[in-house]
């Protein structure tokens, strides 16, 4: 909608069918299949800016994602978050920065490219938790409809016309030093296998990316929204443009009040879809006087609709990594590549937890710059992670970023089965340094010291430039990289052999894997706990809809990405079947 269309809805209110407000992931696959429907008149409001196909900036591009999600124009400002249960912060303040994508597609646009659907038991996980009709049957159908596979797409659980192409990184083209990592792991008894999401089993698999045909990054912005989709006359789309908050008639949603450049502007539709991901999906709901009573009540704002699960039941992969310096002939070829060559996929044992709840990556290169370049990660996580935490407002004003913790770790298997992965992580580095593939190899986190030498500036590049070659040339010169990366925790050795200091170490320094969930979770409309029904609508109210990773009753075994898009494909559907 051109500059002077806008000028007129904004004075005349103008009035949309459906207005999707948020436009990652989930949100321009709705817009794009609710638009399908010319009697539909579809709007989507995004906070980011616009990447529209044949003008996206190469670094989004790129297979290699390293300079794009740490590039703050793509990120909401001043997000921080607590971790773990930090000794350091006090009483669970925010401590580090957390990167959320604030562009139109989302993560897809800036975040890592792996394409992983997660395991069968994911999905009967959440119909048995309430999420009806969300079993692994009924949602296969949505995964097979948005994949192109371009390996498998002829087979009975893949597609081959959907808008998002998957691929796997053949292992011919992975770098030495991860055919070493996969050679020690297959010599250790993890089986060697092809496709990650066929059958679910442990074992090494080359990882599955969306990317294209020419070795682009697919987003659901360039996809899903392509030129065609977009010269729709029943589809207008504006990106920054932020929401301040649902207009509700009693428990009916009528519209939403937007900012865009600065001015207020309220948009009436007959059904809102949220879909601002895990952490602003429940804000924006709070904000609007949907949330607990009591928390609402302190803030000043009327409660609207009492649902005490919004904010609640938020879910991360805990991670860690153990890196290690790569001589010249283990590193991965120049150019753009992603780094993340292959996966293991590998069960913990641990009592009544699901096969498979545990995943390692492999990483050929740990960063844009020439230090990364020269550093090999295995970075592990809690692939099945039971701990949660929450988000509640600081502020009603939405210039305030919201309160997260995410109580990571607080769950005792967590903690254990991540200790699992580091010493499985650090034992494999070990064995290949002392056959000379590798050196020293070292624990390493995304603290915010190591995240400013991730910034992709002219200043770190040209630094980077010089300690590149001096990491060849000087021990001294890898201790202090080793000084910057460890941050004063116990040496790799310290940590393996003392199982307390090793727990403490993680306890203080696990990390996300850019996974958020759960916050608005589908569940049964008797659990008070439940912010969704299962076709996605909040619960005791008309209108108003929830679609993106927030509604996930559990975390899957996977990336977020393609469940996400799944989640966003049957919700879409469902709506489609309902009066416009």
């Amino acid at each position: 909608m051109a500059g002077g269309a806008f000028v007129a809805a904004r004075k005349a209110q103008i009035a949309f069918d459906t207005v999707v407000v948020g436009g990652g992931s989930a949100g321009c696959v709705l817009a794009s299949r609710l638009s399908e429907d010319p009697s539909r008149r579809v709007l989507l409001v995004e906070a980011g800016c616009d990447l529209s196909p044949g003008a996206v900036p190469p670094v989004i591009a790129s297979p290699y994602p390293g300079r794009a999600y740490f590039n703050k124009n793509w990120t909401w400002p001043e997000l921080r978050v607590a971790m773990g249960a930090d000794p350091k912060r006090n009483d669970g303040e925010p401590s580090r920065f957390y990167e959320q994508a604030r562009i139109l597609g989302g993560g897809s646009s800036i975040n890592g490219i792996g394409a992983n659907r997660g395991a069968p038991s994911d999905f009967d996980e959440w119909e048995a938790q309430g999420a009806r009709g969300w079993g692994w049957k009924e949602v296969l159908p949505f995964f097979k409809k948005l994949e192109n596979d371009l390996d498998y797409g002829h087979s009975d659980i893949h597609g081959n016309s959907g808008p998002i192409p998957v691929k796997r990184l053949a292992r011919v083209n992975h770098s030495q030093f991860v055919r070493d990592v996969e050679e020690r792991l297959h010599a250790d008894g993890f089986g060697l296998f092809e496709d990650q999401n066929g059958a679910w089993r442990d074992g090494l698999y080359p990882i599955a990316t969306n990317l294209d045909a020419a070795n682009r990054r697919a987003s659901t912005a360039t996809t899903y929204l392509s030129n065609a989709v977009r010269a729709r006359s029943n589809l207008t789309v504006w990106t920054d443009t932020s929401a301040d908050r649902l207009l509700l008639e009693g428990r009916k949603a009528i519209g939403v009040r937007i900012l865009k450049s600065g001015e207020p502007v309220d948009v009436r539709a007959n059904r809102i879809i949220v879909s601002c991901g895990a952490i602003h999906s429940p804000v924006l709901l709070l904000r609007s006087g949907i949330g607990p009573a009591h928390e609402l009540r302190e803030l000043g704002i009327e409660t609207l609709v009492a649902r005490d699960g919004v904010g609640r039941n938020l879910q991360e992969h805990p991670s860690i990594g153990v890196s290690t310096f790569l001589p010249r002939s283990q590193r991965m070829p120049r150019g753009e590549h992603y780094h993340i060559q292959s996966i293991l996929r590998w069960s913990s044992g641990t009592k009544g937890v699901p096969s498979g709840d545990m995943h390692l990556s492999l990483n050929a290169r740990s960063g844009w710059h020439k230090v990364g370049y020269r550093i090999g990660t295995l970075f592990g996580w809690v692939n099945k992670s039971f701990s949660k935490g929450l988000v509640t407002l600081r502020s009603p004003d939405p210039s305030v970023p919201p309160h997260i913790d995410f109580r990571l770790l607080s769950d005792g298997r967590d903690l254990h089965r991540l200790a699992s992965s580091f010493r499985l992580a650090a034992t494999t580095l070990q064995a290949l340094a002392a056959d000379g593939r590798c050196s020293r190899p070292f624990p390493s986190t995304y603290s915010d010291r190591v995240r400013k030498w991730m910034r992709p500036t002219k200043l770190n590049g040209l630094m980077m430039a010089f300690a590149g070659p001096a990491i060849d040339a000087s021990s001294r010169v890898r201790d202090f990289v080793v000084e910057i990366a460890t941050e004063g925790n116990p040496p790799l050795e310290t940590l393996l052999e003392d199982e307390d200091q090793l727990h403490r170490y993680l306890i203080e320094n696990v990390g996300g894997v850019w996974h958020p969930c759960g916050t608005c979770r589908i569940g049964d409309p008797s659990d008070p706990f439940s912010v969704c029904d299962s076709s996605g609508k909040v619960i005791d109210t008309a209108g108003l809809y929830v679609c993106d990773a927030s509604i996930m009753p559990t975390i899957p075994c996977a990336n977020l990405n393609l469940p996400t898009i799944m989640i966003a494909e049957k919700i879409a559907h469902g709506i489609r079947q309902e009066p416009s």
